[in-house]
């Protein structure tokens, strides 16, 4: 059982890694080689996790030569378009100047009732308003409205808006990042200036951010109900 136990701790940091090293993008939209490759992985490592019978090499070679291939084609897909096209495909599109094109929805096999799905998950109902729709590699679709029916713009409406700035967050769940506050172009002096000001401290911030501009967002830590 103690073997089991710590074979299964290896591979899940093989596996931590292999994610790591292919890149973020896996852990959200994923290309179609890459869902293979995160499929063969995860079945590579169930086996010699599940029996400790085979040597735990004979996991980690498997999925360090599949890691190798994928490594290998995002290498390629990035220097050569026809490479990226028989790896990723291409986008597809499925509604060109309001016109729903039939011929396309059958080739990506998506019906109309699909169709109107992914419309109404990006907020749109109405049909009509749609100039382009577009099916893309990652299998999300991306909608472009008429302008007439797009939301305005602080520009459309005349409107002089504050430009927007990244918040820089100092403290995590009671924590101080002294890397993040030095980034910020503040100390620690300022710091806790602040939060005497809101009748707190770092140990009872749950989370603090401040832009470059002073503005603070200040949310204290909830007792532990007993």
């Amino acid at each position: 059982m103690f073997i089991s136990y710590i074979r299964s701790v290896i591979l899940y940091f093989v596996l931590i890694l292999a994610i790591r090293l292919m890149g973020k993008r896996q852990i959200g939209q994923m290309e179609p080689s890459e869902f293979v490759v995160a499929i063969l992985i995860a079945d590579l490592a169930s086996v010699p996790m599940q029996d400790i019978g085979i040597p735990l090499l004979a996991g980690i070679i498997p999925m360090g030569c599949v890691l190798s291939l994928e490594l290998l084609l995002s290498f390629g897909s990035m220097r050569s378009i026809r490479i990226r096209k028989l790896v990723c495909g291409k986008p597809v599109i499925l509604i060109e100047n309001g016109k729903i094109l039939q011929e396309n929805l059958r080739r990506t096999r998506i019906t109309i009732d699909e169709l109107a799905e992914l419309l109404r998950q990006n907020q749109v109902a109405d049909l009509t308003t749609v100039k382009y729709a577009i099916l893309e590699t990652n299998g999300q679709l991306s909608t472009l409205l008429y302008p007439q029916h797009m939301p305005p713009t602080a520009m459309d409406c005349g409107v002089n808006v504050d430009e927007l700035q990244l918040p820089i967050t100092l403290i995590s769940d009671g924590h101080l990042l002294s890397e993040n506050l030095k980034t910020s172009g503040r100390d620690e002096t300022w710091l806790n200036k602040e939060l005497k000001k809101l009748n707190s401290s770092v140990t009872k911030t749950f989370y603090f951010t401040v832009t470059q501009n002073g503005k603070i967002f200040h949310c204290p830590k909830q007792e532990k109900q007993k």
